[in-house]
């Protein structure tokens, strides 16, 4: 029931930041179209842990703060390699073992893989990742780590374990 209604809240804020006006038209098709989310998404059974992480947003937000200090810093080896007279790049695909459980947590893991330049996630398969890196030395599985267990804790360190 917890998840239903923050969707119900999440919808709402969405519908009502996104269309700027609020008139009683717009404000009844918003109404419906929340509800008609909300039946679609009962009836997909979508409304889980994972399809409604509200309970771990600030986990979220607190990660995403990090990662933007990790890309900034992760561009500069890029921009030297682009902007030199050589392409000083030595490729390599490394695979990566990750302690993330949920899809969500594999999602925010491999796309902070991406969204960090220099490096691409290939491909996921259970729990490793292959990953292109464009310098070797920096692609070891040992480099990810940091970010595989924040990316764990924003995403699936809170979850309680069913016996």
């Amino acid at each position: 029931m917890g998840y239903f209604l923050g969707l119900i809240l999440v919808l709402a804020a969405l519908w009502l930041g996104l269309s700027g006006i609020y008139t009683p038209l717009i404000l009844t098709l918003g109404t419906i179209s929340i509800l008609i989310s909300l039946v679609l998404a009962s009836r997909l059974e979508t409304l889980d842990r994972e399809g409604a992480p509200y309970a771990r947003t600030l986990n979220l937000f607190a990660y995403w703060g990090w990662l933007v200090v990790e890309i900034f810093k992760a561009n500069w080896p890029v921009i030297k390699a682009c902007v030199s007279a050589n392409l000083d790049i030595n490729p390599a695909l490394v695979k990566v073992k990750t302690r993330c459980e949920s899809d969500l947590a594999k999602t925010v893991f491999a796309n902070s893989i991406t969204l960090t330049p220099g490096t691409v996630t290939v491909e996921v398969e259970g729990d490793k990742l292959l990953v292109h890196a464009l310098f070797e030395e920096s692609a070891t599985p040992e480099s990810f780590a940091e970010m595989d267990e924040r990316s764990w804790k924003a995403a699936d360190g809170s979850r309680q374990v069913a016996t």
